[in-house]
């Protein structure tokens, strides 16, 4: 008797053919844009404008008109660029580890995946140089910059330092990775241009890609090795972020479970952005035969097992602090629960614990509104962990007559609506001028995933 494998379930929907997948994709470059995309970006650019202003005063005034006091002296601004990073981890992910694991549902979803990546460490980036109030007279002293300069004084031990490098290499090597990738595309599109400006700039960004056997061959090998530097970036990345804590002394910061707990919770939370803004581009694009219902099931199954993790890493914590003896530990893991910001920490316990189980259940999982809704809680839930771990272990330390609340003014609300601002100008920019979706690795999987196809 011959065994055969279940027909597997395809990854690409609709019966497209190969010159479905360059109509489709392309046809969204080429044609105008669409009165939704207009709207959006014009709200994009309201927001830029609304902190651009916040930016200009705390630049001009200096970060005294944030709320920062003597006691709380990391606030908004740390919590934004933990939680901006955190994001920026599921694009690397998506486009590294799982196409090491020759994972083929991500060929859909990993070039807007690149992309967010890219754009939310531009905006996390802009908390530490805002953060040295003269940004102008010492940014480029965290450079390694050559003795010919002066004097280096760059402090190899601090913390602060470790996260310019691993962010800039991080930076680096997903620009690299995601521009890589889109080569091919921008071939095609050019290719197609009927104009002489689109053909000229297209044909420019292409780098005179010819689609030889031995050009991708060269693709393929380039695209393997930028993985292999990637898969480490992506553990490294949020571990040294999390040793600007674990580092210190501070209760409720010095602890060894942070660099896991952070990685876990930047794939967490960097995972649910990825899925809001998928199924509003699915959507909008009309794109439901490429990023399916089979996808969004896939990276909700991601959720819950990351999500696992950051619960288990809360009540560890607790444990910890309570096993360590050490009564300040003890006393800021319970301040955290129920002193004055008690609501900040349900919050965080309802949004990351409670709501992804939800998707235990596959009629929630492989429901649309019920995954967009529960990604942005998710995202909501890891901007209050980022504000818990940081304000409320800094409010109330070893002397009660030192004990202070931070009260966030506007200009903290307006330096986070301005990268709010940037992070989906440059997405939409994205969505319209680049292909959204990698025409040349969908089209691989046209023909291994199709409906009459055994596995």
């Amino acid at each position: 008797m011959i065994a055969e494998s279940a027909i597997r379930e395809p990854l690409v929907t609709g019966g497209k053919t190969v010159h479905d997948v360059t109509e489709d994709i392309s046809g969204r470059v080429e044609e105008k844009p669409a009165k939704s995309w207009l709207l959006a970006m014009a709200i994009s650019l309201a927001l830029l404008a609304v902190g651009g202003y916040a930016v200009g005063r705390l630049v001009w005034d200096g970060i005294g008109m944030w709320g920062l006091n003597k006691t709380v002296g990391w606030a908004w601004d740390i919590t934004n660029f933990v939680w901006w990073v955190g994001i920026g981890h599921a694009g690397t992910l998506i486009s590294a580890i799982l196409l090491l694991f020759r994972q083929r549902w991500r060929m859909s979803i990993n070039r807007a995946a690149e992309a967010m990546t890219i754009f939310a460490v531009i905006c996390a980036a802009m908390f530490p140089v805002l953060h040295m109030g003269r940004p102008w007279l010492g940014f480029y002293w965290a450079l390694p910059l050559p003795n010919t300069f002066g004097s280096l004084w760059v402090n190899f031990n601090s913390p602060l330092l470790w996260d310019v490098f691993a962010i800039s290499t991080y930076f680096s090597v997903s620009l690299v990775f995601w521009y890589i990738g889109l080569i091919p595309d921008f071939a095609t599109i050019r290719d197609r241009a009927t104009n002489k400006i689109s053909a000229a700039v297209y044909g420019t960004l292409s780098f005179g890609w010819d689609g030889a056997a031995k050009t991708w061959s060269r693709y393929e090998t380039v695209a393997l090795v930028l993985a292999g530097l990637a898969t480490p970036l992506v553990l490294s990345v949020h571990t040294i972020v999390s040793f600007d804590f674990a580092t210190s002394v501070i209760p409720g910061w010095h602890t060894t479970i942070f660099p896991p707990y952070f990685v876990a919770g930047a794939i967490f939370s960097g995972f649910a952005m990825v899925l809001t803004l998928l199924i509003i581009t699915r959507r909008v694009y009309k794109l439901e035969d490429y990023i399916t219902i089979q996808h969004i099931e896939l990276m909700n199954i991601v959720i819950i097992i990351t999500g696992s993790i950051v619960g288990i890493a809360y009540i560890t914590e607790f444990f910890i602090a309570w096993y360590s003896g050490v009564e300040a530990e003890q006393y800021a893991f319970i301040n955290r629960a129920t002193g004055p910001y008690w609501w900040a920490y349900a919050s965080m316990m309802t949004c990351n614990v409670i709501s992804p189980q939800l998707f235990w259940s596959k009629k929630i999982r492989t429901n649309i509104a019920a995954t967009f809704v529960i990604s942005i809680i998710v995202n909501i839930g890891m901007w209050f962990e980022r504000f818990v771990i940081i304000v409320t272990s800094l409010h109330r330390d070893y002397i009660p007559s030192s004990w202070a609340m931070f009260y966030p003014k506007w200009a903290d609300v307006g330096v986070y609506l301005f990268t709010f601002g940037l992070f989906f100008t440059l997405f939409f920019a994205f969505a319209k001028f680049f292909p959204v979706i990698n025409m040349a690795e969908v089209k691989s999987i046209i023909k291994a995933t199709g409906e009459k196809k055994k596995a």
